[in-house]
């Protein structure tokens, strides 16, 4: 009798052991694998342990990466803070949809399918006025000094309408969007002399894209748009993004890249997949994309002659992008990439929280906001 008393705890002590053995295989592979999502990773940074301040996950949202602060835009208010989270300024606004576009120095606050929008920089408010119709998008000049609303037309024949303001609050120019059909995205040239737009026209059988080249002209009486020229294609690709990388003129459709040649739109290389990204830094172009749905990122780099002079894997979920005149970075899972104009690699950071955006203080600093909060990074 007394030695089948013995027989559970031997049992219990074999199934201890079990568990145990199998608690300690589980986080052997948890460790081995975020040693691999870091591996050859320059620095491996606790992002809560850097300069900045900490916040909940739903007030970081409303964060954007601006001079050598943060923006906070809600609903009702707009303001800009320092890096420990101390306010310089703010105005009120009544907007049921915020959207910030912004560069390092100049941002726009628009009420997305509403009627007014706000031009700031880290010195203050530049103005802020309503518009006669839903705004749809807002484009910022490389400077800051010139932006361009999007808008719906009252027109019953025309797909929208573009208003382009200095940072004085003065409307200097003004174009319906009719046979062209619906304004899509719009970039300035560096030295905002021209405008570029990409339209999609509905009416057909076949949905019909445009690139619409507008030349800006400064004048005594103020400034003078003239139509440039309208560039298409015969296949039936959308074109979104439009970026000036230089002098050179780049539009994306899903999985091509557009470019302006000898007066005519051209195809530049081989398809890329899915395109999920593009950002000009200088006269160079960073793209973003995959093979196909849900594969693994790559990204290129694209110089003013039109060729790839880097590519690589880079990472499965794209997070946040940055840029300045000189430097591009990238964040894709828990990692961040710094890349200069040249397309070399000069930082390759890991963090241990996810990123939402970025944005450069200087060359080698950036701002994170992470769903942690608001910090630095030197590198």
């Amino acid at each position: 009798m007394a030695k089948r008393g013995k027989i559970p705890r031997i049992y219990l002590l074999i199934g201890a052991f079990t568990l145990l053995l199998i608690v300690s295989i589980v986080f052997l592979f948890l460790v081995f694998k975020k040693e691999d999502a870091l591996k050859g990773a320059d620095q491996a940074i606790r992002l809560s342990a850097q300069g900045g301040f900490n916040c909940e996950y739903a007030e970081a949202q409303k964060l954007y990466a601006f001079g050598e602060g943060v923006l906070k835009v809600t609903e009702d208010r707009i303001a800009y803070l320092t890096l420990s989270g101390n306010e310089v300024f703010s105005t009120g606004v009544s907007y049921r949809n915020p959207q910030c576009h912004n560069t390092v120095n100049t941002a726009v606050v628009f009420d997305l399918d509403g009627y007014a929008f706000t031009l700031l920089t880290p010195e203050g408010i530049r103005f802020s006025t309503p518009t006669d119709n839903k705004i749809k998008s807002a484009i910022l000049s490389d400077s800051g000094s010139l932006v361009a609303i999007i808008t719906e037309s009252e027109n019953e024949s025309a797909y929208g309408d573009v208003h382009i303001y200095d940072n004085d609050g003065n409307r200097i120019a003004y174009f319906t969007s009719s046979d062209s059909g619906y304004p899509i995205s719009g970039v300035f040239s560096h030295d905002e002399s021209f405008f570029a737009l990409t339209t999609l026209n509905t009416v057909g059988a076949v949905p019909a894209p445009y690139i619409r080249m507008f030349a800006l002209s400064s004048t005594g009486a103020g400034t003078t748009v003239s139509d440039y020229g309208v560039y298409t294609t015969d296949s039936d690709d959308i074109f979104g993004p439009v970026v000036y990388a230089g002098n050179r003129l780049y539009t994306f459709s899903t999985n091509k890249i557009y470019t302006i040649e000898n007066d005519s739109l051209v195809t530049l290389g081989n398809e890329y997949g899915v395109i999920n990204q593009v950002t000009a830094v200088n006269d160079v172009v960073f793209v973003v994309y995959a093979d196909g749905v849900e594969q693994m990122n790559k990204i290129a780099v694209i110089d003013t002659s039109g060729q790839t002079i880097y590519s690589s894997a880079v990472g499965s979920e794209l997070n946040a992008v940055a840029s300045n005149e000189e430097r591009y970075a990238l964040s894709i899972d828990r990692r961040i990439y710094v890349f200069n104009r040249n397309g070399s690699v000069i930082a390759d950071i890991s963090v241990d929280e996810e990123v939402l955006r970025m944005g450069f203080i200087a060359n080698n600093k950036l701002i994170i906001i992470s769903t942690g909060g608001v910090h630095t990074i030197d590198y």
